[in-house]
């Protein structure tokens, strides 16, 4: 019998949380056959078999986080001839995708494209299912046991349920399964969430500022350049795109909130990464743009447009989640205008960019329609005080109000 341990699954990545198991004991499976879904601070990613054989035994419950090296299942190898020992899963998880699986007699019966593990299979095959019919909400959207449970409770065409529900009506439909005086298990994303906030909110002694931008002539000038822009870049011209960017070129001269707290030492970094906060359902990721001081604004937008993508639909990796130094939260998407975010450990600073509002501001002596929109930094008082802060924040503001809405530039 052969103990497989937690795989490392990034440089920095020291502890694992499984997140599900695709295999039961007693199933055989093929080397590279996807064994189970492990979450991590920076990403979740399948973890396949490296070898071929029989699962003996599971050792890690769902939901529990183990360090990297800690057994986690056995296998009983096809060509295992000895006694027991351990091997560590040194299997590279990331962008790369596996290699395709060798053919067992069961996946035979099962004639598809996708990677589906043994138990999956055999669900499949003993009643005769469309493997394209069900809807995977695995990694990059691999199929698990139970979806295929799910899917035989409502054994609906997924391309019907598209075309008869909006996006609204979908989740009117997820928010139904959450009802009154309900226990809801707490799974390996969420868990890693609270404990990262916990942690955050214990550890760093946070401070607020807020101030109020007006940001009539960003509407203006996003106005006038979106449609074109969209047609020649192909992603969408949004306001936080312009904001990143701004962000990211003031930066450069308050180098000391693009730093890391290391407890005896500050580390002030020499790449500008801006981490964004994008939600998945339940799960909350942080993916980079790395070196966004050095993008143009539609290099940024095209960043923002892919990373979105990638988190919504599963497809994140480590390099991906990887060497953030500054995060910036469109809060504003969420049609909220005041918050106080919670800072990405190590870094030391957060900024929120709420919902733009259009209502009366004074001019002068003159009553005036502008668009406003509350700019809203969390920060590190071990590191940064509220001097500096207060012009970091007040110099994006005039960043923002200086911008010439009739120049023929998009920025």
């Amino acid at each position: 019998m052969t103990e497989i341990t937690m795989p490392k699954l990034g440089e920095s990545v020291t502890e694992g949380t499984i997140e599900n198991w695709l295999v039961e004991v007693g199933d055989h499976v093929s080397e590279y056959d996807p064994i189970c879904e492990v979450n991590t601070a920076k990403v979740t990613a399948e973890v396949p078999s490296i070898y071929d054989g029989v699962i003996t035994e599971i050792l890690v419950d769902v939901g529990e986080t183990v360090p990297v090296g800690q057994a986690i299942y056995k296998i009983k190898r096809d060509d295992d001839n000895q006694g027991n020992d351990s091997v560590e899963d040194n299997t590279e998880v990331d962008e790369t995708p596996s290699k395709e699986t060798k053919q067992s007699p069961v996946k035979e019966k099962v004639k598809t494209n996708k990677r589906l593990s043994p138990v999956v299979m055999r669900l499949i095959s003993e009643h005769n299912l469309n493997v394209d019919d069900i809807e995977g909400s695995g990694f990059e959207g691999r199929i698990t046991k139970k979806d295929v449970e799910k899917y035989l409770e409502n054994p609906r065409p997924q391309e019907n349920l598209e075309e008869k529900s909006s996006p609204r009506e979908t989740s009117i439909v997820q928010e139904e399964t959450i009802k009154s005086g309900q226990d809801i298990k707490v799974n390996g994303v969420r868990k890693e969430i609270a404990r990262r906030m916990v942690q955050a909110k214990t550890e760093i002694p946070h401070a607020w500022l807020m101030v109020e931008v007006d940001a009539t002539n960003l509407v203006n000038k996003r106005n006038k350049h979106k449609e074109k822009f969209k047609e020649q870049e192909g992603v969408s011209l949004s306001y936080f795109s312009y904001i990143v960017k701004i962000v990211s070129e003031v930066m450069k001269d308050y180098p000391l909130l693009n730093s890391s707290w290391n407890e005896d030492t500050i580390t002030v970094h020499d790449d500008i990464n801006l981490s964004i906060a994008v939600a998945n359902e339940d799960k909350l990721f942080v993916p980079v743009i790395k070196n966004a001081d050095e993008r143009s604004l539609s290099g940024i937008a095209k960043s923002i447009d892919g990373l979105v993508k990638k988190a919504r639909s599963n497809k994140l990796t480590s390099d991906d989640m990887s060497g953030g130094t500054f995060t910036v939260n469109n809060t504003g998407a969420f049609g909220s205008v005041q918050s106080m975010g919670i800072i990405n450990q190590p870094q030391v600073a957060i900024l929120q960019v709420e919902s733009i509002i259009k209502k009366p501001v004074f001019i002068g002596d003159m009553l005036a329609a502008r668009h406003m929109v509350n700019l809203c930094l969390s920060i590190d008082h071990r590191v940064l005080d509220g001097l500096m802060a207060g012009n970091f924040l007040n110099e994006i503001k005039n960043r923002i109000e200086s911008i010439d809405p009739d120049s023929s530039s998009v920025y």
